[in-house]
């Protein structure tokens, strides 16, 4: 119960609503893609934070390998209809070729992860359907959604919903989606959106995973967005499901 209210305490800074300039888009519901997206509350040490993830099963939830990766307490955060709801993490997985350090060695990382959760999610969430492309091509447009900030830096900008267009940009990789905002309006992935989806264009299936961002002028965010490729992973995904539903 402990852990469960120092999650609850992290909220508090999310509580105020903001009417900035969304980062990762200007829809505030997100739409359809709010059934299959959900918000996860991280502790580590005495410092606290948050990601997005994506829903596989009413128990399991893919996000980005860094949102679990070192965290002492990890949850889920719902609020339906008024009423918050925290659903505490009992197991994860993180994909064995994530490396914290890669920004800074420069090493390749998968940055993938998957939690199960302690008890079901409720049934207005539903499961994403992870794609099987194992590449993209420039130009090719994507739809980003996650919990994180609109005004970088502002932690009362987040958490809430929300969706925009991206679209692929070099470099290419087979691992890797990079990706901008067509009309270069400043809009794409920003703190707390690590770990939410990138769909497809019609918001079918699940194309990627947001990992990291970059903005300009020293910024973090606005400029790129950079996300994990699910389809080389399957694989993988489907062995760490295995295992956390044994």
């Amino acid at each position: 119960m402990k852990s469960v209210r120092l999650l609850l305490a992290s909220l508090c800074l999310l509580s105020i609503p903001s009417t900035g300039r969304a980062l990762v888009g200007p829809s505030q519901d997100g739409g359809g893609l709010a059934a299959h997206t959900v918000m996860l509350l991280k502790r580590s040490g005495k410092a606290s934070g948050f990601c997005t993830g994506v829903v596989l099963t009413r128990e399991i939830v893919l996000t980005a390998g860094h949102c679990a990766h070192g965290a002492s307490d990890l949850a889920v955060y719902l609020n339906e209809g008024g009423a918050p709801t925290v659903i505490p993490i009992n197991g994860s997985v993180i994909h064995p070729e994530f490396r914290a350090d890669a920004i800074k060695t420069r090493q390749r990382s998968i940055d993938l992860a998957l939690v199960r959760l302690s008890k079901p999610l409720p049934a207005s969430l539903s499961p994403a359907r992870l794609s099987s492309r194992q590449s993209v091509s420039t130009g090719d447009t994507f739809r980003i959604a996650g919990f994180g900030l609109t005004r970088e830096g502002d932690a009362r900008s987040a958490g809430t919903l929300r969706s925009g267009t991206i679209a692929a940009r070099a470099p290419l990789s087979s691992i890797l989606l990079w990706a901008e905002d067509p009309r270069h309006g400043g809009f794409g992935a920003c703190t707390g959106d690590s770990g939410g989806p990138i769909f497809s264009e019609d918001g079918s299936e699940v194309v990627a995973v947001t990992v990291w961002s970059r903005g300009s002028g020293g910024k973090q965010c606005g400029e790129l967005t950079q996300g994990a490729l699910v389809g080389p992973q399957r694989s993988w995904i489907d062995q760490a499901m295995t295992r956390l539903t044994r």
